[in-house]
């Protein structure tokens, strides 16, 4: 007993426990480094010395002097002049007082910067220095960072410049408060308090983005209606705009394409029509004179019920290119998604984004992003890249990743997406020969186009944590990093996650970002693995329901993707099927196209596979399929164990939130492993490999459960 009590009290000395947090702070604490760190630190912190006072300037001093008096515990003097030792000089490239330090500054590009060891006045310094204001303040958060983060600053020369242009988020955010797919409380916008009160959490958010280098903010949700372009709420947008604006933040709105029928008095919205052409003009210019630096809009248009311009006859192209043509000379873009569907199509879902616009390509405004998700169904555990990034070379393709966790256990799961960005990212389109990876395509290098963007459906609402548990914050800060850069590792910014959000010491650190990058694998393979995917409940998306059929449209219902039979499992979408291998570059459709070449993760998605076909495990499929459902229960024990041994390192409510959530999500995964393997061992008729334990319950009483109320559900 003594051993045991020494043994955690030994633990317990290197990881004293911290102060109640609530997770407000995200991955911007700030709190006070160790005694060794502070004293190390504080010779090159000693003054701050900002060159001008512009709004975002004044933000940039306002930041370091909150950072650094956290995390060093001292005040810094503030001087329009370096008067010793250890100053921080924060500017811009076209500051003359920048300019005698004579730092290597070209070919920074929009909102790059630098940071550098330098000697001004002959003192030494830390230079942080950006093309525009913006980038100096990219430059003072990645300082801040360093520092967070316990890296060495004697002898820094750092250099940064986002590798795509449009970092955005959008949010599905409705007028009435409501979130779409939002697991963390009320939507953020007071509309009802706005303009007249500019609630602080605004600028923590836009302190927060910027941060990690997002550059745009989507308020609305994609099906919210035309209210949000009328004068009195305009009023309010540009109330926004102003908070986020020195922040480097611009906003842009959904909007509903048949606006000019809604809220204009016409009788048309046919984008080929100047009476329409003339509303949209009239409206760009009114939303221009409240927000200057306005980004543009987003467009759901002919999908899931939407208007668009296929009602009146016209292209998907001609009705971005009006839009496009009114925003252009304010300098507005229009991000047209590509996420399109129709119950009246009778081809393979997984085909009609790219049946309806790789004809198009080439047709578009070069002030047009085609917005297309990362996969060809719609943002589910797994799935293939979306053939349309390989497939669309004169057109700028903007990626659409998925933060807030529709189908991956809302907010009580603990899901890191980092790896599933990484996997789409590092895809292999081949259309221009190996190495023509999704990431070149989207950055714009692959084919030479200079407007590029990536955006995320933001998991954020009024919850104190900002969004539903701490760990879900992990998953809007990985988006942000690698929207700056797609070619960084996932385990990296996790790590750097880890350590900005609780704490640096390495045992805690090494032991989550373990769990972090192995979490996702783990839920695929407690509800959707070898390739399956959409097994959820119908509408709310919650738990699983691979037996339903009750949608009224065919590719809603689970039936539709797993076509589960007595002989076997699986969607044939080979050149005996529904050809949809034909859409990627013909190595990749050659893979996919062979049973033995496709890989195992994609298995079931490309081909309809007899139950007792062989595995390159040598088991048989039935047998790999009930291995997987179990082996991602037996991870989130594994998760609960690793953060059982984590107690005693950070602040108590956030360990016991955590400790419940994954309880939480142990449970819903069995309930998934148990429900699946019940259902498909029906269908099969097959006994259950030796060795694993049979569902806890009949198929009957899974198929029983319903719910009332799902959080983040919305009916449109």
């Amino acid at each position: 007993m003594l051993a045991v009590l020494m043994l955690t009290m030994g633990s317990l000395s290197c990881a004293t426990r911290a102060r109640a947090e609530d997770g407000y702070d995200l991955w911007l604490r700030y709190r006070l480094l160790t005694p060794e760190q502070v004293k190390r630190y504080r010779r090159h912190a000693s003054e701050l010395v900002v060159d001008s006072f512009t709004p975002t300037q004044i933000a940039i001093r306002k930041e370091l002097q909150r950072g650094l008096s956290g995390l060093l515990g001292q005040n810094l003097r503030t001087s329009d002049t370096v008067t010793g030792d250890g100053a921080i000089i924060v500017g811009t490239v076209s500051s003359s007082f920048i300019a005698h330090l004579r730092l290597d500054t070209a070919n920074l590009g929009h909102d790059g910067y630098v940071i550098r060891s330098v000697v001004a006045d002959g003192h030494t310094a830390i230079a942080i220095v950006g093309n525009n204001d913006t980038g100096a303040l990219y430059g003072a958060f990645h300082f801040l960072r360093l520092l967070q983060t316990g890296q060495p600053i004697e002898h820094l020369d750092l250099r940064e410049s986002p590798q795509i242009k449009l970092r955005v988020l959008d949010h599905w955010d409705y007028l009435n408060g409501k979130v779409e797919r939002g697991y963390a409380g009320a939507s953020m916008w007071d509309w009802w308090k706005l303009p007249d009160w500019r609630d602080p959490r605004y600028t923590d958010y836009a302190r927060a983005n910027a941060s990690i280098g997002i550059n745009g903010t989507v308020l609305n949700d994609v099906t919210d209606g035309a209210t949000i372009l009328t004068p009195f709420y305009l009023e309010k947008v540009a109330a926004l705009a102003d908070v986020f604006r020195p922040y480097g933040i611009r906003v842009y709105l959904s909007i509903r394409f048949s606006a000019p029928m809604e809220i204009g008095g016409l009788k048309t919205a046919d984008p080929l029509d100047s009476r329409v052409q003339a509303w949209w003009r009239a409206k760009a210019d009114e939303i221009y004179k409240r927000v200057p630096d306005f980004g543009g809009f987003l467009v759901k248009a002919n999908s899931e019920g939407q208007p668009g311009p296929k009602d009146y006859g016209r292209t998907h192209a001609d009705g971005a290119n009006m839009l496009a043509d009114v925003l252009a000379p304010h300098g507005g873009v229009v991000m047209w998604r590509a996420f399109v569907y129709s119950q009246a199509n009778p081809d393979d879902r997984a085909k009609q984004a790219y049946n309806e616009f790789k004809p198009l390509d080439g047709h578009f405004r070069n002030n047009v992003l085609l917005q297309v998700k990362n996969g060809p169904i719609d943002f589910q555990p797994r799935e293939p890249f979306h053939p349309l990034f390989g497939a669309m070379p004169k057109t700028a393709l903007m990626m659409e990743f998925e933060i807030t966790k529709e189908y991956l256990g809302f907010a009580t799961h603990l899901v890191y997406l980092g790896p599933l960005y990484e996997e789409v990212l590092s895809s292999d389109t081949m259309s221009r020969g190996k190495g023509s990876t999704v990431a070149k395509v989207v950055d714009g290098s692959l084919e030479g186009h200079s407007l590029t963007g990536m955006a995320g459906d933001a998991n954020i609402g009024t919850d104190r944590d900002w969004c539903g548990s701490d760990f879900n914050q992990a998953n809007w800060y990985v988006f942000g990093r690698m929207a700056w850069d797609p070619t960084q590792s996932s385990r990296a910014l996790a790590e750097d996650w880890v350590r900005m959000t609780f704490t640096n010491n390495e045992a805690f650190v090494k032991s989550v970002v373990a769990m972090m990058m192995g979490s996702r694998e783990a839920a695929v393979d407690y509800m959707t693995p070898l390739g399956l995917l959409h097994l959820m409940g119908p509408g709310h998306h919650y738990g699983p329901a691979p037996w339903d059929a009750s949608e009224s449209e065919a590719d809603w219902r689970p039936v539709y993707y797993h076509r589960a039979d007595h002989q076997g499992i699986g969607f044939d979408r080979t050149r005996t099927g529904s050809n949809a291998v034909a859409e990627y570059a013909p190595p990749i459709a050659t893979q996919f196209n062979d049973l033995k070449q496709t890989p195992d993760q994609f298995l079931l998605y490309f081909h309809h596979v007899p139950w007792e076909y062989r595995m390159r495990s040598g088991q048989t499929l039935w047998y790999e399929l009930v291995a997987h459902y179990t082996q991602g229960v037996d991870d989130v024990k594994k998760m609960r164990e690793t953060w059982r041994h984590l107690d005693g390192y950070i602040d108590d409510e956030r360990y016991q939130q955590v400790a419940t959530f994954l309880a939480i999500q142990e449970k819903e995964a069995q309930w998934w492993r148990d429900a699946c393997i019940a259902y498909f061992q029906s269908v099969s008729g097959l006994p259950l490999p030796v060795g694993y334990a049979p569902p806890l319950h009949s198929l009957r009483y899974y198929e029983s459960l319903s719910f009332l109320y799902v959080p983040g559900f919305s009916s449109w």
